[in-house]
């Protein structure tokens, strides 16, 4: 049987869930949050760590600040999309105020900055806002190259 390495989106503990039951809503084994919930998870720097090399799901980040209108703009169409590709990919938002030191070792020097992480390794990277539609495309199109 097949298994998924998964980190909570709440505790931040890596679970194995065997990948036939990833549509049964599976919960953590720690905190019983539901692992895959199609919401996007709030990251902080050793959360982002955590998620980014230890997660067989993909890794779609939005970093972000509260100031940005982009921002606000593209958080709707994020909490979309994070609904329509829950199980396939873990969408996350990093909020570069309060995380500069991340956004910094990342390279992010404008906002919205969305990248994609597979394997711990970045696979794609998009600066701007997007609507649900191009936000989707992309990010499959990113995931399936």
């Amino acid at each position: 049987m097949t298994t998924l390495h998964i980190v909570c989106p709440v505790c931040h503990r890596t679970n194995r869930v065997p990948t036939a039951r990833i549509v049964e809503q599976p919960k953590c084994g720690a905190c019983q949050a539901l692992l895959v919930d199609g919401k996007p998870a709030d990251l902080s720097a050793d959360d982002f760590h955590g998620h980014r090399e230890h997660s067989d799901l993909p890794l779609v980040v939005d970093f972000w600040a509260p100031w940005c209108g982009p921002c606000r703009q593209m958080a709707p169409a994020f909490v979309q999309v994070a609904g329509d590709l829950r199980g396939r990919a873990q969408l996350a938002k990093v909020n570069t105020e309060t995380e500069g030191a991340l956004a910094s070792q990342y390279n992010i020097r404008s906002i919205p900055t969305l990248v994609i992480f597979r394997g711990g390794r970045e696979v794609a990277r998009m600066s701007g806002a997007l609507d649900a539609i191009r936000l989707r495309a992309w990010i499959e199109q990113s995931l399936s190259g």
